[in-house]
């Protein structure tokens, strides 16, 4: 998978600065089945914010949208050709 040349060096991020998480609407995955082993996604206008959902004292990952949308669209790219061959 290539990595999308707009990337910045601060697309991805532990240090929350100025996002406030404190009423980050946090979701899991529809693929969980309901165990606590997943990770979670929370949308923040600007940034989305990825957290491991056994260790939610943990800080996040901040993702620039750009960042986060090239992720989604990778993991999805592989795991269609996947599904196909």
């Amino acid at each position: 998978m290539s990595t999308p040349s707009a990337a910045t060096p601060h697309d991805v991020t532990t240090a929350p600065r100025g996002v406030d998480l404190a009423h980050a609407r946090w979701r899991k995955s529809s693929y969980s089945g309901g165990a606590n082993d997943c990770v979670e996604v929370a949308e923040l206008g600007e940034h989305a914010a990825v957290r491991d959902s056994k260790d939610t004292d943990r800080g996040p990952l901040l993702f620039s949208t750009m960042a986060m949308r090239a992720l989604v669209a990778g993991i999805a790219s592989v795991s269609n050709s996947e599904h196909c061959g």
